[in-house]
């Protein structure tokens, strides 16, 4: 499949998603208090955020033709 992510947008996506991922997992710790519901939330959103940024493919991105790539 080809990219569709650029460089500023994948680091974007990965350290937006670590973070997300890394509240919900402390909160499932005991570390902060979000409530289950937007803690899993957080994790999943923040497991695709990761997952879209390795692979530099995003389906939404590709449905509404954006790429944010600067090289073809």
């Amino acid at each position: 499949m080809e990219t569709n992510i650029g460089s500023t947008d994948r680091l974007v996506r990965l350290v937006a998603g670590v973070i997300l991922a890394a509240l919900g997992l402390a909160n499932f710790g005991g570390v902060v208090e979000l409530g289950y519901t937007v803690a899993l939330i957080a994790i999943v959103v923040g497991a695709v955020l990761v997952g879209t940024a390795l692979t530099r493919m995003c389906l939404i991105y590709r449905i509404i033709g954006v790429d944010t790539c600067a090289t073809r």
